[in-house]
């Protein structure tokens, strides 16, 4: 498997659909909110970036699940496994990309995980705990590298749930298969992603997020689910419940996608240190050049001689 990975805003879909139209390849997403149906603006779907000269790349874990429902890494590793050997009954290879950095490693090096259930009796203990004791309780059971889990006092109550859960039941045997997979990134200077974030930001305004967050209060989503979502849906939910105004909203999500896609990097980094090679090439120079170069290493990562 050939796995693209890439910060926000890296360009790393459109190399990746280049790349599988080259190679009669088909894509599975690693991304943790594209897999929601009617959040297409806020979380970058860009569907049309999947037809190369009028040719449509097939694409999988995008937009199969409604609004509303709480994605976990665990189903994740499931449903990426039923893509993958479909890909691969029909004679296909499959192109892993994404910017989940979670995601991509629960896959590639087959995270050892299970589907935890509720404990309605811990939930209503750890409800009469203040947020700040919650947060210390869950530092002392897992490592907090996630930061996602401390968004709502709802997911850091579910993170403390899912961390006594595998302290208190063993992990069974374990059968994930082996993955032969070359990691390609695509690198963009500091200040270059930085450009590419904002002007992104804004256009995706213009195009609709704000009313995009509306229609999904409308259906019954409530703020604290929308925060679950992600940064865009969090602000500007924010926003719309007269927390900030439109510029603060813009404002303070624009710093806070930088942030996010620092902690990507720092993600993806702490993959190499763990023995992740991946082969980084440049982001700015011409798409062409980068398909070239990632269809260069892919078949040399296949011959052997990489």
């Amino acid at each position: 498997m050939l796995t693209i990975l890439g910060p926000t805003a890296s360009g790393k879909t459109a190399v990746a659909v280049r790349v599988a139209a080259a190679l009669d390849a088909e894509i599975i997403s690693a991304d943790s909110r594209q897999i929601y149906r009617d959040m297409n603006i806020g979380t970058g779907k860009d569907l049309d970036e999947y037809r190369v000269d009028g040719r449509q790349i097939p694409y999988h874990l995008i937009d199969i699940r409604p609004p509303g429902y709480r994605y976990n890494v665990f189903e994740y590793q499931r449903d990426f496994l039923t893509a993958y050997r479909d890909i691969t009954s029909r004679g296909h290879e499959p192109i892993l990309c994404g910017g989940s950095g979670m995601y991509i490693e629960a896959v590639v090096r087959g995270y050892e995980l299970r589907e935890v259930p509720p404990n309605m009796t811990l939930r209503a203990e750890l409800e009469q705990r203040p947020t700040e004791e919650l947060i210390a309780h869950l530092a002392s059971i897992k490592k907090l590298h996630n930061a996602t889990d401390l968004d709502t006092r709802k997911r850091i109550i579910r993170a403390i749930e899912i961390g006594h859960f595998y302290r208190d039941h063993p992990m069974p045997e374990h059968d994930y298969p082996a993955i032969d997979n070359l990691y390609v990134g695509i690198d963009l200077p500091r200040e270059v992603r930085r450009a590419r974030i904002t002007s992104r930001l804004y256009a995706r305004i213009e195009a609709g997020l704000i009313e995009e967050v509306e229609s999904l209060l409308h259906q019954g989503l409530t703020p604290d689910d929308m925060f679950f979502y992600g940064l865009e849906y969090k602000f500007v939910t924010l926003y719309l419940t007269g927390q900030y105004s439109r510029q603060e909203m813009i404002d303070n999500l624009e710093i806070a996608i930088h942030q996010f896609a620092k902690r990507q990097m720092t993600w993806f980094r702490g993959m190499e240190r763990k023995g992740a090679h991946i082969h980084w090439i440049d982001g700015t120079v011409p798409l062409d050049t980068q398909i070239e170069v990632t269809l260069d290493l892919y078949e040399r990562y296949r011959t052997g001689s990489l």
